[in-house]
Order: C-alpha cells, then sequence, then structure tokens
C-alpha cells in the first residue's frame, strides 16, 4: 500500500506539473509537464493486493507515452513551431490536438479511458474526470486547429458518451461514458470562445464531485446496489439532482454550461449541431434517470439504527443549493 507521505508528495507534483503545463511558454516545458503529470499519477492508481490497479497503471502509461510521443514527434519535426505557430503545416497541428484528445480519452480514443475508470478507486476517478482534463484542454486551446475537425470529434464523442452508456451496469462505467459526452460539448466550446472550457468543466467539476462523495461513501459500484445503499429521503432527493443536472436539466447548474454552449452555436447559425447535440444528450439523461428511478419510486423497509444519513442534514443543504444557483440567482437579478 502506498505512504500517506508518498500520496501526499505525488498530489503536490499532480497540482505542480499541470500549472507547469498551463503557464508554459514554449511546447518542450509543455510535454515535461504532461510527463511529470503521468508519473506522478501512477503512483496515486496503487491498491494493496489488486491486480486490477497494476494492469489500468500499465494501460495508463501505455496511452500517456503513446500521445506523448505524438505530441513529441510533431515538436521535434517541426523547428518553425518554436518561432512562430502559424508557421506550421495544418497536419502537425491536427496531430498536436489528436494526441492530446488521446491523452484526455476523448472518442473514438476512449476505450482505455472507460476499462480504466472501471479498475480504480472513486478518488482516482474523480481526479481522472476532472483535473486530468486540465493540461491536454490547455494545450488543445494553444493549437490552431481546423474547425471542421474539432467539430466532427465533438460530435462523435457526443454520440458515443451517449450511445455507450446505454447498455452499462457499471456506475464508474456510466460516469466515464457521461464524462466522453461532456468532453465532447467542453471541445465544441473551442471554436466559439479558448476560455469557455474552464467554465464548463469548473461546473461540470462541482457537479462530479458532489456525486462521487455521496456514491464514496455509500460504497456503490452498481446500479443494483442504489436502491439498497441510498436509505433515506434526504440522500435519495439529492442523488435525483445531481443526476438530473449532469444530465444538464434546465433548472439545476448543470444546465448553465450547456445553455453557453447551445447560444454560442446559435449566434453561428449552427442550427443542425444544435439539435445533434440536444438529442444525444436527452439519451444521456435517460440513463441518469434508468438509474436514479427506481431508488425514488421504491420505499426502503429497513431498522432504524441502519437509517443513518452519510452526511449531516447540512452538508445536504449545501449541495441542495449549489444545484440550485441558477434559478435562484436568475432571482435574485430580477430584484
Amino acid at each position: 500500500m502506498i505512504k500517506t507521505s508518498t500520496k501526499m508528495l505525488m498530489m503536490i507534483t499532480l497540482l505542480f506539473s499541470t500549472c507547469m503545463v498551463i503557464s508554459s511558454e514554449n511546447w518542450l516545458s509543455m510535454w515535461m509537464g504532461l510527463e511529470i503529470n503521468m508519473m506522478s499519477f501512477i503512483p496515486l492508481m496503487e491498491k494493496s493486493k489488486n491486480y486490477l490497479s497494476s494492469e489500468s497503471k500499465m494501460m495508463y502509461f501505455l496511452i500517456q507515452s503513446l500521445g506523448s510521443i505524438m505530441f513529441m514527434f510533431m515538436i521535434i519535426s517541426n523547428p518553425l513551431i518554436m518561432i512562430e505557430e502559424s508557421m506550421v503545416e495544418k497536419i502537425a497541428m491536427n496531430i498536436i490536438s489528436m494526441s492530446m484528445m488521446m491523452k484526455m480519452g476523448m472518442s473514438p480514443m476512449h476505450m482505455w479511458f472507460i476499462n480504466i475508470m472501471n479498475k480504480m478507486s472513486w478518488k482516482n476517478c474523480l481526479i481522472l474526470m476532472t483535473w486530468q482534463k486540465i493540461a491536454p484542454m490547455s494545450i488543445l486551446t494553444y493549437t490552431s486547429m481546423n474547425i471542421m475537425m474539432i467539430t466532427f470529434w465533438s460530435i462523435i464523442s457526443i454520440m458515443i458518451g451517449a450511445i455507450g452508456g446505454i447498455n452499462q451496469t457499471s456506475i464508474k462505467k456510466i460516469l466515464a461514458f457521461s464524462s466522453v459526452n461532456h468532453l465532447g460539448w467542453m471541445t465544441m466550446c473551442m471554436n466559439y470562445d479558448k476560455e469557455m472550457w474552464m467554465k464548463y468543466l469548473i461546473i461540470y467539476s462541482i457537479i462530479i464531485i458532489m456525486l462521487i462523495s455521496i456514491l464514496s461513501k455509500s460504497s456503490t459500484n452498481y446500479i443494483s446496489q442504489m436502491n439498497m445503499n441510498m436509505k433515506t429521503p434526504m440522500e435519495k432527493i439529492n442523488l435525483l439532482m445531481l443526476m438530473l443536472s449532469l444530465g444538464g436539466l434546465p433548472p439545476f447548474i448543470g444546465f448553465l454550461p450547456k445553455w453557453i454552449v447551445i447560444q454560442s452555436l446559435i449566434n453561428s447559425n449552427s442550427i443542425l449541431i444544435i439539435l445533434i447535440m440536444m438529442m444525444f444528450s436527452m439519451i444521456t439523461l435517460f440513463y441518469y434517470m434508468r438509474m436514479i428511478i427506481p431508488t425514488i419510486l421504491s420505499n426502503n423497509i429497513m431498522n432504524k439504527w441502519n437509517m443513518k444519513n452519510i452526511y449531516s442534514k447540512k452538508t445536504y443543504m449545501i449541495m441542495f443549493i449549489i444545484n440550485m444557483m441558477l434559478p435562484i440567482s436568475m432571482i435574485i437579478n430580477m430584484y
């Protein structure tokens, strides 16, 4: 088992490596930041007496290394990239973009992400779905990508993220497919505003942190366990709200980032793309509802001493307020 001091060191290195990528002024230091990021996340995946963790570490290492090799090869083969980005061929920029998409787990290079998520602990899943996306996404914003290419990869991610989650029973796999779907929405932002993905990622991360904290505390890994583990009405209501928020249903905070993306697409008259994105968003909402509705509709009959809350009522109230921030802020603005 990994020591607490080692874990703390790796967490600090993980944070600093991402900051290094964001604040870098040249491509080589970005590559170095990505490598440090990879080497600091792998020890965090360690689990005692678990062959799945060693398998997931190896898979993560190979995929991240392949992405880094592609990135490094394009930097070395194009010396002009250090002088002026616009002087480099579009093919090189597209390959750099594809290497970053591979590192994040965008489709069609997403299967490693789904497999690794299923084999990791909830805390590592949280890091992989939120923090580990910041560095590749920031590099993606620096590349002068083809608008058609971004749109194509984004739509494929949205489609595969929506369809892939329908057939799953593992909550980790469902959230992984959901993450692929949200990645498509995030990269679609880059056509219109290079910094819009940050707002999307912040709101998505807040929802995911709250959701994973409940699932982790109740040790829920499969849909069949949800009805048994979610005992009190407060837990059920919060979980329902978080699921609907993640699906992007209007009254909840999760609708805000999707609203921003839709508004940008409307301004550029991309109506067909909006329709495709919204249709597949409905599919994701379907499998969130499928997870939570049996839990909400059934009333658990069990001993009173087993009916204790995972968190205090105050914590649930904070989660409720965060989820309802969108209508609350609109009401405040009216007066």
